[in-house]
C-alpha cells in the first residue's frame, strides 16, 4: 500500500479546525488506516496541489511522521502558492473523501 513508506519519515506539526481533526479520525476509521499519519499521507498522495487556492481559518495545532520527499513537496508548494504547509496539508485533507473509491469489479 503506498500509505505505508518504509522510508524514513520526520515529524510535521501544523495547526487544524476540530472538525478537521475529527474528520482524520472518521476517516482513518472508515478506511481501517492506523494512524493519522496515515490518512494524512494518503490526502498528500491524492491532492492536486497545482490547482489548489489556500484559505485562512482558526485551527489547533497535530504532529504527523509523513516521508521526507513528501516533506520536500509540501514546503516546495508552499512556495510556490505563497501559504503555509499546514494550509496545504488542510486542503488535501478536506478533499479527502470519507471513503475509498470502489475498485472495478473483476469478471
Amino acid at each position: 500500500m503506498a500509505t505505508r513508506s518504509t522510508k524514513k519519515s520526520a515529524p510535521l506539526t501544523f495547526d487544524l479546525p476540530l472538525e478537521l481533526i475529527a474528520k482524520i479520525e472518521a476517516l482513518r476509521k472508515s478506511r481501517a488506516l492506523g494512524t493519522a499519519s496515515e490518512v494524512v499521507r494518503l490526502a498528500i498522495e491524492q491532492f492536486d496541489f497545482d490547482g489548489c487556492s489556500p484559505s485562512h481559518e482558526p485551527h489547533r495545532q497535530i504532529s504527523v511522521r509523513v516521508a521526507a520527499p513528501q516533506r520536500a513537496m509540501l514546503k516546495r508548494y508552499a512556495r510556490t502558492k505563497d501559504a503555509s504547509v499546514g494550509e496545504l496539508l488542510r486542503l488535501a485533507l478536506e478533499a479527502l473523501p470519507a471513503k475509498p473509491p470502489r475498485s472495478p469489479k473483476r469478471g
